[in-house]
């Protein structure tokens, strides 16, 4: 049996989706935020609908359904590392994680247990980087305080040069 697409919409910034399937999936998934009686999708929320063949999306300025590769290209131009920090939403989202944007703490995404556990605080930031990228110390400790801070691990993820993810978890330490 053929499962039809659900419609995204790309306006600007906006990644939203006001079907029923979209309400479904977030209710069953906890993918997007719901508001104003629309889903509304963080860049790679949207992008993981559309590579998992759930829903297409619709440039709301032309009214086309975008191919893939157009996507990627749009999102990499409004996103630094688009797809580096992608391939690490995706890793977790298979290992059955909550992953939300976690850019109020300064990080790529804070991740839940799962998807029942949103009420609770996220049991992780996550700092998605390149392999082959020169690391600052600075920034490591900044990002390591702000973990704590907030009562979460800092969980450092590390894309390789054939796209495989590693993660590695922080645990801070006084002595």
């Amino acid at each position: 049996m053929h499962q039809t697409k659900f419609p995204i919409y790309i306006a600007g910034e906006r990644i939203f989706s006001n079907s029923q399937k979209a309400q479904e999936i977030q209710n069953s998934k906890n993918l997007g935020e719901k508001s104003q009686g629309k889903v509304i999708y963080s860049p790679f929320e949207a992008f993981y609908l559309v590579e998992t063949q759930k829903a297409e999306t619709i440039n709301t300025k032309t009214n086309k359904i975008l191919k893939e590769h157009e996507l990627i290209t749009i999102l990499s131009k409004k996103h630094k590392d688009f797809l580096t920090k992608y391939l690490v939403f995706k890793a977790l989202k298979n290992k059955g994680y909550l992953v939300k944007t976690g850019s109020k703490f300064g990080a790529e995404f804070r991740v839940y247990d799962n998807t029942n556990s949103m009420n609770k605080h996220a049991r992780w930031l996550v700092y998605a980087i390149k392999q082959s990228e020169k690391s600052n110390w600075n920034e490591f400790i900044s990002k390591n305080r702000i973990a704590h801070s907030t009562g979460k691990k800092l969980l450092l993820a590390i894309v390789d040069s054939e796209d495989n993810v590693l993660f590695y978890e922080v645990k801070w330490m006084k002595m």
